[in-house]
C-alpha cells in the first residue's frame, strides 16, 4: 500500500511546485501593473491630450473648438481611472509577457524555445503597429465623417436658403446644432477603434503561429482566400465608420498581412519538410492516378 501510494505524491510534488511557480508569476505580474496603472494615473492629462488631438484637428476642420462635457459628476474622475488603466497595461505588458514566457520556457524544448519566442516579441510589435495605424489614419478620417452630420442637420433645418450659403447658416444656427459630445463616450469610442486596429494586426501572429504548430497549413488558407476576404470585410464593417473608404482602408491593411501569413506558414513547412528530409522520417503523399 506504501509503495502504491509514492507514485501520487511524486507526481503531487512537481504539481504544487508548479502551482507556486505561478502565483510567483502572478503576484509580479499583478504589482507591475498596479504600479504601472499609479505612474498612469499620474500621466493621464497627458495620454487624454494624445487622445484628443484627432478629434481636435477634425472639429478645427469646422471650425469649432476642441472641447468636450462632463455629463455626469463623476464622469472627469472615470475618465482618468480608465486612461490609468489602459496605459498602465500598456506599459506592464512587457512584465506581464515576461513573466508568461518564464513560466511556460521551462516546459518547452530548446526547439520549442526558439520558435515561440519571435511570436512572444512579434504581438506587441503588431499591435503598436495597428494601433498606430487607426490613430494616424482611421481616427482622423472617422471623426471629420461623424462630424459632417452637424452641417448635414444644419442644412436641413435651413433647407430654405441656397446652397452657397450653407455654411453661414451652420454657423449662426441659433438651435445649437454642434458637437458637444462626453467626455467619457468619445474617450470610448477612440480606445475602441485603437484596441480593434490592434487585435487585427495580431492576424498575422495567430495564423503563423497556428501553422508552426501544425493546425493549419498554407494549401488550407490558399484555398479559402474569398472566406477571408468576406471575414475582413464584414470586420471593417463593424470596426469603422459607415463609410465605404474607411472600410476599404482597413480592408486594404488587414488583407495583405492574411497574404502575408500564408508565405510564412509555407515557409515553415518548407522548413519543416527539408529538416524531416535530412532525418529520414519525411514521407511524401500518395497521389491517386
Amino acid at each position: 500500500m506504501t509503495n502504491a501510494a509514492d507514485p501520487i505524491e511524486e507526481s503531487a510534488a512537481p504539481l504544487i511546485e508548479h502551482l507556486k511557480e505561478l502565483r510567483t508569476r502572478l503576484l509580479v505580474s499583478i504589482g507591475a501593473f498596479a504600479v504601472a496603472c499609479c505612474l498612469g494615473y499620474l500621466l493621464w492629462k497627458d495620454v487624454f491630450h494624445i487622445l484628443s488631438l484627432p478629434m481636435c484637428h477634425a472639429m478645427s476642420e469646422f471650425g469649432q473648438k476642441c472641447q468636450f462635457l462632463l455629463i455626469k459628476l463623476q464622469e472627469g474622475f472615470s475618465v482618468a481611472i480608465k486612461i490609468s488603466v489602459w496605459a498602465g497595461f500598456a506599459m506592464s505588458f512587457p512584465v506581464i509577457g515576461l513573466q508568461l514566457w518564464r513560466f511556460v520556457a521551462p516546459g518547452l524544448y530548446k526547439s520549442e524555445k526558439q520558435a515561440f519566442l519571435p511570436f512572444m516579441i512579434a504581438s506587441p510589435v503588431m499591435f503598436i503597429a495597428g494601433a498606430a495605424f487607426a490613430y494616424y489614419l482611421i481616427l482622423p478620417g472617422a471623426f471629420h465623417f461623424f462630424l459632417s452630420y452637424q452641417q448635414d442637420f444644419a442644412s436641413a433645418m435651413n433647407n430654405e436658403l441656397p446652397a452657397a450659403d450653407t455654411k453661414g447658416a451652420f454657423e449662426a444656427l441659433p438651435s445649437g446644432v454642434i458637437y458637444q459630445g462626453s467626455v467619457e463616450s468619445f474617450l470610448s469610442l477612440t480606445m475602441n477603434f485603437v484596441l480593434a486596429f490592434g487585435l487585427c494586426f495580431q492576424l498575422p501572429v495567430l495564423l503563423t503561429l497556428m501553422g508552426k504548430a501544425g493546425l493549419i497549413s498554407a494549401k488550407g488558407m490558399r484555398s479559402t482566400r474569398k472566406y477571408a476576404v468576406v471575414a475582413i470585410l464584414s470586420l471593417a464593417a463593424v470596426v469603422t465608420p459607415p463609410d465605404v473608404l474607411s472600410q476599404l482602408i482597413m480592408f486594404f491593411a488587414v488583407y495583405p498581412l492574411y497574404e502575408a501569413s500564408i508565405w510564412l506558414v509555407a515557409r515553415f513547412e518548407r522548413q519543416r519538410e527539408a529538416q524531416m528530409r535530412a532525418d529520414g522520417t519525411w514521407v511524401d503523399d500518395e497521389e491517386d492516378e
